[in-house]
């Protein structure tokens, strides 16, 4: 049968490969956080979300404890998330700029956000080995998004995993570019660029090595490029 986003999302919510994460995900779920402790928590691997067709893709690590691990969308209901939807708001991907819960009215344009591992993990810190365990949910993904022109790693971690899913996907080979704040990689002609960025952790947004500033100037790079439109080199910050 013909894979889609739908059966993907399905798929990936039914997710259990992974032990450590399950005993993680679903402890952090039942004893909740003080905050949310009124709150339902999602509890399960958390689904990629937005425009089924997008020409960006956005990859980010894994889903937060407390974030989307409560929310079950991807990058809703934590500080990550507010600094990275307002920037995405802020290039013209959303129309709004927040991300709070499921059903709040958030809606992506041109954009298809996702992870590199579904489910959150302790201290933040998923293995090279579940990341391989989730790897065909991003290879599927990616299948599915046919107008994919830049792909977004936010962090080293999602970069290690978008590199690794251009041989299965693309049938290139794995672009050997090191990790910093946007560097790219094309993958050649009718295939997406490889974009990345600084995670936007509060270790990063809150010691000003990402700035929002440098997050959207990055965003409208990556617009441009795949709208034709000649970009600036980055300014520094």
């Amino acid at each position: 049968m013909a894979d889609s986003l739908a059966r993907i999302r399905s798929d990936v919510i039914g997710c259990r490969q992974c032990p450590r994460l399950v005993a993680y995900r679903e402890r952090v779920a039942r004893e909740r956080k003080q905050e949310f402790r009124g709150e339902p928590y999602w509890g399960r691997p958390v689904p990629g979300f937005g425009d089924p067709h997008a020409r960006m893709v956005a990859v980010g690590l894994a889903p937060a404890a407390h974030g989307s691990n409560r929310t079950g969308r991807v990058f809703t209901g934590d500080r990550s998330a507010a600094f990275l939807v307002r920037a995405f708001h802020a290039a013209g991907f959303a129309n709004q700029p927040t991300s709070v819960r499921r059903g709040d009215g958030l809606e992506y344009r041109d954009l298809y956000v996702t992870a590199a591992v579904r489910c959150a993990p302790p201290d933040n810190r998923p293995t090279p080995s579940e990341r391989d365990r989730c790897a065909p949910y991003l290879a599927r993904e990616l299948r599915c998004l046919p107008e994919t022109r830049a792909i977004l790693a936010l962090g080293g971690f999602a970069w290690d995993a978008v590199r690794d899913a251009v041989p299965p996907v693309y049938g290139a080979a794995r672009p050997e570019v090191p990790f910093a704040h946007g560097a790219c990689a094309p993958l050649g002609p009718g295939r997406p660029m490889l974009w990345a960025s600084y995670h936007p952790s509060p270790q990063n947004t809150n010691t000003g090595k990402l700035t929002f500033p440098m997050l959207v100037e990055l965003l409208e790079r990556i617009r441009g490029s795949f709208e034709g439109r000649a970009t600036p080199p980055p300014r520094n910050h």
